[in-house]
């Protein structure tokens, strides 16, 4: 029999089994993270090893010293999670991975070590978008949240406006024509000299900040639900160096504070809209910028005032990590939806 037929055979008993725990590993980015899940909603355990330290040295993060650093910590990490769950490889009941998108030698470190987890314990393997892992946040936040609702991921990589009909069901609204938000959050405090990581930093600096003090543009796109931040982010570094050159006194804070009001008003604005235009009422926030301090109150007041709930993961569960993705994997299971031992790295998956 082989390691495919074998996990079919498995996956028939677990879809009537009234607890399942998952063991899922992430490793899209710049974290090594493991967790086990239970039925979707319940964290078991969850580790994650970060490796801002190693990369706030070059500003960035480097994708060989990212692959490396993932080949060091993976299985530490596997071993915490069962560890804090007190439970062995042989007690959970399927070995998930994130396999895209993301930098494609990182995720083929957890991808492989998914595989060899889950042909040694005759595991079923479940393969999960790393997008879809951070909308599931949320299921593990609010036990209640059920689809349909409209869902904004936000996050260095990627900035969306789902539908979510269903579990494992989704539609993009909108998207990103060129830099993410995060990504501009990065590039913004890079040149107000905030180091890595920069968004976070940026975001708190904002906060003793005079939003109004610099205007800039809020950039149009053709799709009435799509992004762009390039412009609204060349302006912002024209601006600042025009007042260096110039040798005009400004404040950092100042400029952090009008920047990030700028972002958080575009994805604002164009989330609500599209929630009022298609009659969606619930909206849910995820990916590592949903913990943006002015994005979560002013989500929160548009939504109040639309009379429609909010939902945002808790901020442990913004960033990467694995939990998020052993959620998204229970869902998947219950679908059916597993892989063989071919399963690769896909860089640029989408969702």
């Amino acid at each position: 029999m082989t390691y495919l037929e074998e996990s079919k055979q498995q996956l028939e008993a677990l879809q009537k089994k009234e607890n399942i725990r998952i063991l899922a590993i992430e490793t899209s980015c710049d974290e090594t993270a493991a967790a086990i899940i239970e039925n979707g909603r319940k964290i078991i355990s969850s580790v994650v090893y970060s490796q801002i330290d190693m990369h706030a040295l070059y500003g960035g993060v480097v994708p060989e010293i990212a692959s490396r650093a993932h080949v060091e910590k993976v299985n530490r990490m596997v071993d915490e999670a069962l560890k804090q769950a007190d439970m062995q490889l042989a007690d959970v009941d399927a070995i998930a991975c994130t396999y895209g998108p993301g930098l494609v030698g990182a995720l083929l470190i957890g991808v492989s070590c998914a595989k060899a987890l889950a042909f040694a314990a005759h595991k079923p393997l479940i393969p999960v978008n790393h997008i879809e892992g951070h909308i599931c946040a949320n299921f593990l936040t609010h036990e209640a949240l059920q689809p349909p609702f409209a869902c904004l991921v936000v996050s260095g990589g990627h900035s969306h406006l789902f539908q979510v009909e269903d579990y494992g069901q989704y539609r993009i609204i909108g998207c990103t024509q060129d830099d993410a938000a995060g990504e501009a959050f990065d590039k913004a405090a890079r040149v107000l000299n905030i180091p890595y990581p920069g968004g976070p930093l940026l975001d708190k600096l904002a906060e003793t900040g005079d939003a109004n003090a610099l205007k800039l543009p809020r950039p149009h796109t053709e799709g009435k639900y799509d992004y762009s931040f390039s412009g609204l982010k060349t302006a912002f570094i024209n601006a600042v160096h025009n007042m260096r050159q110039k040798n005009i006194d400004f404040s950092d804070a100042d400029l952090a504070a009008s920047f990030r009001k700028a972002v958080v008003d575009m994805l604002a604005d164009k989330a609500m809209q599209a929630a009022k235009d298609l009659k969606l009422n619930c909206m849910v926030l995820a990916g590592g910028v949903s913990a943006n301090s002015l994005l979560r109150r002013e989500m929160q007041a548009r939504c109040d005032k639309m009379g429609i709930p909010l939902y945002m993961p808790k901020l442990s569960l913004c960033g990467d990590n694995a939990a998020m993705i052993g959620s998204a994997a229970y869902f998947r299971l219950k679908k059916g939806q597993i892989a063989d031992l071919t399963l690769n790295a896909k860089p640029a998956l989408r969702l």
